[in-house]
């Protein structure tokens, strides 16, 4: 059973800067893709960015385009980093991961999940 542990979360004011870490219980993530979700209080829980661990390929929501990326990755670790954080970023932030490659930021495509790491925005 493939498990994920993220890490990296934390308070922060906006317009600072956190990594998060997603670390899987097997050596490698080289078969599988992976994706970064987020769930606020109170609303759904939402697709904020993707890798495609077979290509390198990427894509990220329109709310965090341009301030988020995936900074590549080590053999069983992914990150994200978050630049130009603002309060609206505050959620519990969650990694997943399916085999193969997809770039889809669905939940339900996603058969792995982490616990969860709480970032919390200042204003």
């Amino acid at each position: 059973q493939l498990r994920l542990v993220e890490s990296g979360g934390g308070l922060v004011e906006s317009g600072g800067s956190l990594r998060l870490s997603c670390a899987a219980s097997q050596s490698t993530l080289r078969y599988y893709s992976l994706a970064w979700f987020r769930q606020a209080p109170g609303t759904e829980r939402e697709g904020v960015s993707c890798l495609s661990v077979v290509d390198g390929s990427t894509r990220y929501a329109d709310s965090v385009k341009g301030r988020f990326t995936i900074p590549g990755h080590a053999k069983n670790t992914v990150f994200l980093q978050m630049n130009s954080l603002k309060p609206e970023d505050t959620a519990v932030y969650y990694c997943a991961v399916t085999k193969g490659a997809t770039l889809s930021i669905q939940q339900y495509l996603y058969d792995y999940w982490g616990q969860g790491t709480q970032v919390t925005v200042s204003s």
